[in-house]
């Protein structure tokens, strides 16, 4: 009976200490709920009903990774699932992002797959030595597109345009 006992305790443990999540967890999570606390007027953040329309205002000019956790939560009229309460509310009572994404992630664990997609800093990387999928990437990133490129040396040519173009800007 002690064994049993000892068994059951030591599973719970193991089970409760499984879901705790640590900084870097969850990005987009942490980040999507991050933005819409800086979006909201401080006698907003109280109030369930205005941040729940504050986050669907959010989603809809949301893109990629923010698009499908919105998604995931129910902040789009598509959403298969609505669980937008289990975010509101928390968010309300002032519970920290990484704990509320640690309470969605009990409702669905996607929410915690998202990751933000890595950057390629174009000042300082060699363009020739990257693969075309990262060249395409970069393109659409500016919303350019390559029509007709097949070799790797148009997309390089393409990209630098592109990169020259944009320090220009800068300057």
């Amino acid at each position: 009976m002690k064994s049993y006992v000892t068994v059951i305790v030591v599973f719970a443990l193991t089970v409760c200490r499984g879901t705790a999540l640590k900084e870097g967890d969850c990005e987009v999570c942490v980040g999507v709920i991050e933005k819409l606390g800086n979006l909201l007027q401080p006698e907003e953040k109280s109030n369930v009903d205005s941040i729940e329309a504050k986050f669907r205002e959010f989603c809809d000019t949301a893109k990629k990774q923010d698009h499908r956790f919105c998604y995931y939560v129910g902040g789009l009229e598509e959403s298969a699932t609505k669980i937008v309460g289990e975010l509101s509310k928390p968010m309300s009572w002032g519970m920290p992002p990484l704990k509320i994404c640690e309470k969605l992630m009990k409702k669905d664990a996607q929410v915690c797959d998202l990751r933000y997609e890595k950057t390629i800093d174009l000042k300082a990387v060699d363009v020739k030595k990257l693969k075309i999928r990262d060249l395409k990437k970069i393109l659409s990133d500016f919303e350019e597109s390559c029509d007709g490129c097949v070799e790797k040396s148009e997309f390089i040519k393409k990209v630098e345009f592109i990169r020259d173009t944009q320090l220009k800007q800068e300057l």
